[in-house]
């Protein structure tokens, strides 16, 4: 009598059930999800949006001033939304500081909703960040360095995965032409965010900023790259409208805010 089928049937579905079982592991032990809201983004996003108990890493496409305004204001936007959905504070880490904070408000990151922590290094601002994550009491904590290599970002995601709280690394540029991705990390996902020229309008005024936004590396998902108007004062992106459209869709043009002193 054969008996190599069924038992090969029998253990087929014992392995079945071990990879279903491990993949409910891994879907229990990732945070409430922040969709970004907008369809094209969202669908192409592992899980369809940021998880909330992971490091992400954001860094400008260059070193110019509106490459550098662009990645923050993108980092503040993120930053706004988790503050939004879960009714907390955001601790904001950083060496210099440097920030406009009329810039971040006009992207939803407001006085009432901003802790801020300065660090006499790299090494010392992420000691701060890792503590803040695992007090599990913070909405999100953003950081800004120049270095921080594998060991680090390994710390920085197990403690955003302890305190159910995500982590935003933005990484600035340490020199010219070199792109602060390029160094290993443990992060769910790396962002890469460029300035670009807002849509002409058919009277003199400012029209909304638009920004490329690029997905260099996620996990469980490849990368992409969308251009987006920027963050509205509720922290959100849009997909680039029409200018006749825009009125309808948002209720009127929005400001340009810069995240930066110059």
């Amino acid at each position: 009598m054969n008996i190599s089928a069924p038992f090969e049937s029998r253990r087929g579905t014992g392995d079945l059930a071990a990879l279903r079982e491990a993949v409910a592991r891994v879907a229990a032990a990732r945070g409430p999800v922040l969709p970004f809201g907008i369809a094209p983004l969202d669908e192409r996003l592992s899980g369809g949006g940021l998880d909330g108990a992971g490091l992400h890493e954001i860094a400008a496409a260059t070193a110019s001033w509106g490459d550098d305004a662009a990645a923050t204001l993108f980092a503040a936007g993120i930053a706004a939304r988790f503050a939004g959905a879960r009714g907390l504070s955001v601790l904001w880490a950083l060496t210099r500081f440097d920030l406009y904070a009329p810039g971040l408000e006009q992207a939803g990151l407001g006085p009432e909703r901003i802790l801020y922590a300065e660090g006499r290094d790299d090494r010392e601002l992420l000691a701060i960040c890792e503590d803040g994550l695992r007090g599990g009491v913070l909405a999100c904590v953003v950081a800004e360095v120049k270095a921080a290599d594998q060991t680090a970002t390994r710390r920085l995601q197990l403690a955003a995965a302890e305190g159910a709280t995500p982590m935003l690394l933005y990484r600035r540029h340490r020199r010219v032409g070199a792109c602060p991705l390029d160094t290993p990390s443990l992060a769910m996902t790396r962002w890469r965010i460029a300035a670009r020229p807002s849509e002409r309008l058919a009277v003199p005024a400012i029209g909304r900023g638009r920004w490329h936004v690029e997905l260099v590396r996620q996990r469980g998902g490849p990368p992409f790259a969308l251009e987006l108007e920027a963050c509205d004062d509720q922290g959100r992106l849009a997909l680039p409208a029409a200018t006749r459209d825009r009125a309808a869709a948002t209720g009127g043009a929005a400001s340009p805010a810069l995240g930066r002193v110059a």
